[in-house]
């Protein structure tokens, strides 16, 4: 049998990629842009939306920006897989290694949108979108727009139109998974670190 240190990685980033991507390959073919599923009432639904830019609908200088982002997103992932092989090497803490594959498959899931999903299906603006249509899709390689639908405006108060609502965003499977792990390198960071205080403590207290 494997080590865990190679099995575990492998799992999460198929496993966040496949839940990823069915989730946006039904949402792009059974929904046009601005419809909505209410999940739990108005607080949790699905709401379709297409992002051109970065995690949770965040824009990025137009279509040079794009083209910027997508190459950026392919260095970014071929920079963390090499990491992440370094630290499977090294044998280093399984944790450390979730986290890793956490943003590796987000990163993983949006570059895929962005990359081919302007060649796999037409536009979702008043239709609801074929896969691979006789026309052609709505745009190039690297040039596809990331399917976003979470919407949670969990918290909202005051009443139309002057309703304030607390987090806005749309997001997907990705970009949670890459704001998971970092929230958990974030608050369990203490236990990532090689603990050197330990091996350099000073002998001199044992003159007195």
């Amino acid at each position: 049998m494997k080590n865990k240190t190679v099995i575990v990685p492998i799992i999460i980033i198929l496993g966040v990629l496949l839940i990823d991507q069915i989730l946006k390959i039904w949402v792009k073919t059974h929904m046009m842009i601005g419809d909505e599923i209410h999940i739990f009432g108005d607080r949790v639904m699905l709401k379709f939306v297409e992002n051109p830019g970065m995690a949770f609908g965040m824009e990025f200088g137009g279509n040079w920006g794009k083209l910027a982002l997508s190459i950026f997103r392919i260095l970014a992932v071929g920079g963390l897989i090499w990491y992440l092989v370094v630290l499977i090497k090294k044998k280093s803490n399984l944790f450390i290694i979730s986290c890793i594959s956490l943003i590796i498959a987000g990163a993983a899931g949006n570059l895929i949108d962005c990359a081919f999903y302007g060649l796999m299906f037409n536009e979702s603006f008043g239709q609801v979108a074929q896969m691979f249509p006789d026309g052609g899709g709505y745009s190039g390689f690297l040039a596809g727009n990331v399917v976003d639908m979470f919407y949670c405006p969990i918290i909202r108060w005051g009443t139309p139109p002057d309703e304030s609502i607390f987090f806005r965003p749309i997001f997907n499977v990705a970009d949670s998974a890459i704001t998971i792990s970092v929230f958990l390198m974030i608050i369990f960071y203490k236990k990532l670190l090689p603990k050197e205080e330990e091996k350099t403590e000073p002998t001199e207290t044992k003159a007195e």
